[in-house]
């Protein structure tokens, strides 16, 4: 599905994005460069629908149980196994739904649907949330936004044409150490901002080659890319998130595939992915962005992870910390997050709409939060990916405009 030819509706300024998070409320977090028209109210329960009630789609379904107003009415899969796994997991928290074979049907039928959550292949998030996003249902897609930028784009400018909601299941959004760099960052402790890095390491943890996960993570063709596709969606984005998601300038990277592997899983999964990303983004600004995504790679420990870096001081996300110069003297803290996370919960209001990435979608549809652009994030991050690989392919830096210019749609009509 290509995106709509158009005028490029999905750019934020960070001012605007930086804007929009100093007017939110609750628990001093960020929230998108727009907020959409909210769903049922608080005091009434969200009906959702499922499409793809496969291995991650249970997850989503799990979590969203223990959500409070959240009521399941219809799943949709092209297997009769997960249709009638997930419809008895549900009937045991005395929530019957009807089960589809087709997921146009059950848009079709069930009328009364408010949301929708996609936790299909990649290379089809665009063809059921847009789908779902005409039939006038919020939605709720799994990482990565989609299989190119080009999906991710037609997407973001499907729920802004249909006045609906569209989250991407980003988890490191809403962990206490992103909420308290948030808070660091707004309240002045960093000063201005100019350097990131984005960092995701495993020693030796390739999908299915390594002994866990499918063939499917590591088949280009399904999923579109290796570890930066994988892992890489949610440190990328955690980082864009606490830099006010500035806009792209310019990207160069480079990916690898060097540690050897058993042979026999290899030839079996079709492995023909990354196991290593590297990038340097220019953002605007005048900020620096580096990439380091792995799947394999022989260190003895990640060493510093992801980081935010400004003129005053700058924040470590794994394990957290805070570095500045006080009284002319450099200065290393710690925080006690868990305890300030508990006083949160206790002082401030709707501080639990922030507990999750589908909590979050859940209040922001019942209207007691402004929704955080997941998707603005999400599309910046495949934006970036798309980038290095580009890059990769030309041996040479490529701009934004390059970026978009290349990428194509790979989503399938079903």
């Amino acid at each position: 599905m290509s995106p709509r030819s158009k005028p490029d509706s999905t750019k934020c300024s960070r001012r605007r994005f930086l804007k929009a998070t100093a007017a939110a409320a609750g628990a001093g977090l960020a929230v998108g460069p727009y907020v959409l028209r909210a769903g049922p109210s608080p005091s009434s329960d969200i009906r959702v629908g499922v499409i793809g009630a496969g291995t991650q789609g249970r997850v989503l379904i799990q979590n969203c149980l223990k959500i409070p107003g959240v009521r399941f009415a219809a799943i949709a899969d092209i297997w009769p196994y997960s249709q009638r796994y997930a419809s008895r997991r549900l009937q045991a928290y005395n929530q019957p739904v009807t089960p589809y074979e087709d997921y146009r049907e059950m848009l079709e039928r069930e009328k009364e649907l408010d949301a929708v959550i996609v936790a299909t292949p990649d290379w089809v998030h665009a063809e059921h949330a847009i789908a779902a996003l005409e039939a006038g249902k919020h939605v709720y897609c799994e990482k990565p936004i989609a299989g190119t930028y080009a999906d991710g784009k037609a997407m973001v400018e499907a729920a802004r044409e249909a006045g609906r909601m569209l989250s991407i299941q980003l988890a490191t959004l809403f962990s206490v150490e992103t909420k308290a760099a948030r808070r660091l960052i707004e309240e002045g402790y960093l000063g201005q901002l100019y350097f990131a890095k984005s960092v995701g390491f495993r020693r030796r943890g390739r999908p299915y080659v390594d002994g866990y996960g499918t063939a499917n993570f590591v088949q280009r063709k399904i999923a579109a890319g290796g570890a930066l596709l994988d892992m890489g969606v949610y440190h990328i984005a955690q980082v864009l998130y606490l830099l006010g998601n500035p806009e792209v300038e310019s990207v160069s990277g480079a990916t690898h595939q060097q540690i050897p592997m058993y042979e026999d899983r290899r030839k079996q999964g079709r492995y023909d992915v990354e196991e290593l990303a590297l990038g340097l983004v220019r953002l605007e600004g005048g900020l620096t962005l580096i990439v380091e995504e792995s799947w394999a790679l022989h260190l003895a420990e990640a060493g510093e992870g992801s980081r935010v870096v400004g003129s005053k001081g700058g924040v470590r996300l794994s394990p957290f910390g805070y570095f500045s110069t006080v009284a002319d003297m450099e200065m290393d803290a710690s925080f006690i997050l868990q305890q300030a996370d508990w006083r949160w919960h206790q002082c401030i209001a709707d501080t639990d709409a922030y507990d999750s990435p589908q909590a979050h979608w859940v209040a922001a549809l019942q209207g007691r939060v402004p929704l955080i652009d997941t998707a603005g994030l999400a599309l910046a991050t495949m934006r970036i990916s798309e980038g290095i690989y580009l890059s990769a392919r030309l041996g040479r830096e490529v701009t934004a405009d390059e970026i978009e210019g290349n990428s194509k749609s790979t989503a399938l009509k079903l």
